[in-house]
């Protein structure tokens, strides 16, 4: 089977810590001995003198073609425009990988377009399919289809490649829930978790785990991307109500300074700490040394740092969004509450006061395997591939 994965999220020299999950996902496919796999991971920089910018000057600096732990990844460039012109992002992306995709056919004859979000990756891929005569599969992550979905011009592209696609995966049952409702096909639709490395994540000392970061007593993580939708402010503020609590905040992101304003002004600067983005490698430690991990976003499909931290035997508080309830699904794996400060408080005090028995918070967990998700995302391509050939190869049609 020769994949082609085609992913807007997956790491770089520049953001080697952006869209792993998707990193590790396709090198447990690509790891198969009956799996041909390149990526595609195209780069949008806009017009003329903006490429100047910090956001994008790295980006614009990275090589079009590396091998990246193990995988060939093509990193081709595509013309984009900040603000209101991301609703161009798709036919722009589209134009400038066609003509690369054809010339990569004739010595890499790929079965199947594996794109790894809704938008704008599965937009891309449908037309890119439909030009190729090639399957798409698209996979449903969360913020696509809970944010773009939501917005009238990106939600009509999403719909319209969905009908396109051969197949879809979601990350969690809720997930595709939420597909169904936004007008997909439920029977199109496969659930395919994520997965967590249980060698990494595992249960350490506690005790010693802080010690070797330099904290004492209570301690809580927060891990995750820092924008209002994933609720870091919600938590500090919940940090008020919790005396002599510590609190990591891991992630960079556009609300840092506002988070740091928030930290200053409420006095909390000695026990709530912005860490900045760490090394996926850092994570297993901190997770281990936390006695709670928090992360009340407003929607999620399935977060990663939810499953790791409970591998690490750390219970989680979350919000009622996304598979939370697919996930905490014993009292030992955490709780689910309101997004209030009073409520997020209440619930890290109810975990530290009578704390879980951290193998059985591990176990919630352990059917998250990486070796089992990338069983699913072969079956899955596997019966597209074989579906599509029955049909017949469809005429290309321009993209």
């Amino acid at each position: 089977m020769r994949v082609l994965t085609l992913s807007t999220l997956f790491p770089d020299a520049s953001r080697p810590t952006f869209g792993i999950f998707v990193e590790r996902q396709t090198l447990g496919l690509a790891a198969r001995e009956d799996v041909d796999l390149q990526v595609v991971s195209p780069i949008g920089l806009p017009p003329g003198p903006l490429r100047s910018h910090p956001r994008y000057r790295a980006r614009s600096q990275l090589p079009r073609f590396e091998w990246w732990k193990g995988l060939a990844v093509h990193r081709p460039r595509f013309l984009h425009f900040p603000g209101p012109g991301v609703r161009f992002a798709p036919r722009l992306m589209a134009r400038a990988l066609l003509p690369l995709l054809r010339e990569m056919r004739r010595d890499f004859p790929f079965d199947v377009i594996d794109a790894e979000y809704f938008w704008p990756d599965g937009p891309v891929a449908a037309r890119l399919g439909r030009a190729l005569g090639v399957p798409v599969s698209i996979k449903a992550r969360g913020s696509d289809i809970h944010v773009w979905g939501k917005r009238d011009f990106s939600r009509s592209q999403i719909i319209s490649a969905a009908n396109a696609a051969e197949g879809m995966l979601s990350v969690s049952q809720a997930l595709k829930r939420d597909m169904v409702a936004l007008g997909l096909e439920e029977e199109a639709i496969r659930v395919h978790y994520t997965g967590v490395d249980l060698q990494k994540f595992a249960i350490a000392d506690r005790d010693a785990a802080k010690a070797a970061i330099g904290v004492s007593g209570p301690l809580i993580a927060c891990v995750g991307y820092l924008i209002e939708r994933k609720g870091q402010a919600l938590l500090v503020e919940a940090m008020k109500k919790m005396p002599g609590v510590t609190l990591l905040l891991v992630g960079g992101g556009p609300a840092r300074e506002r988070l740091r304003t928030q930290i200053t002004a409420a006095g909390l600067r000695d026990r709530v700490h912005l860490l900045g983005p760490q090394p996926h490698e850092a994570l297993p430690a901190l997770f281990a040394a936390a006695d709670v991990s928090v992360l009340p976003s407003a929607s999620e499909g399935l977060a990663n740092v939810w499953v790791e931290s409970l591998a690490c035997g750390t219970p989680v508080v979350v919000a009622d969004v996304g598979g939370a309830r697919e996930l905490i699904d014993t009292e030992a794996a955490g709780l689910i509450v309101a997004r209030t400060p009073d409520a997020i408080a209440r619930a890290v005090f109810a975990l530290l006061a009578s704390p879980p028995d951290r193998h059985a918070t591990r176990r919630s967990a352990e059917r998250f395997r990486w070796d089992l998700n990338t069983e699913t995302l072969h079956a899955h391509l596997s019966a597209l591939i074989e579906r599509h050939q029955r049909r017949g190869d469809p005429a290309a049609l321009p993209a």
